[in-house]
């Protein structure tokens, strides 16, 4: 399968998309290596959680085929209530095609028009070179290094880190 960008179109998830995303989902939270859900979770566990506000979802497609989602909302109410936060999963078939990028080149320019002025990941897992790499080729820097916060299912306790972009144009952090 080849991906041309242009033909991506990333759109509002829709409950039709429940199946597409959650065979996304499944095999990178069955691993256990990129996120901090139960490896056992369920399949409507998993979608509530995905689709839980503060957070939208939403999906990339080529010609009608899901290949990635993600979702975009608020990381903390209150005074942090100006940065997002949001999460991504590529379709195995579809990974190095450039699904990601658009996803977050997405959720950037979603969240600067919701009015966030910043955009944080919490908890990137430091062994999951490929997504350090693709944020910090969009623009985030690692601001923070967690030492040994999440048990990797093979490597065991591997440091987890915090990377920020702020969306103004102003400088990076």
């Amino acid at each position: 399968m080849s991906t041309d960008r242009a033909d991506l179109r990333i759109r509002p998830a829709t409950p039709a998309d429940h199946d597409a995303i959650w065979a996304i989902l499944e095999p990178v939270y069955r691993a256990g290596e990129t996120y901090c859900i139960p490896r056992d979770i369920s399949r409507d566990d998993a979608l509530a959680d995905w689709f839980a506000a503060p957070f939208t979802a939403f999906v990339a497609e080529d010609r009608g085929r899901v290949l990635g989602t993600s979702h975009v909302g608020r990381n903390r109410p209150g005074g942090a209530s100006h940065v997002a936060n949001a999460s991504f999963a590529t379709a195995p078939a579809a990974r190095g095609r450039g699904v990601a990028a658009a996803l977050v080149a997405h959720a950037k320019d979603w969240a600067r028009a919701q009015g966030f002025r910043a955009m944080q990941f919490n908890f990137v897992i430091a062994t999951n070179a490929d997504a350090v790499h693709s944020w910090q080729k969009a623009g985030f820097a690692i601001v923070g290094r967690l030492p040994g916060a999440f048990l990797h299912p093979a490597q065991g306790y591997v440091d987890a880190l915090v990377m920020y972009h702020d969306l103004t144009g102003g400088a990076e952090t």
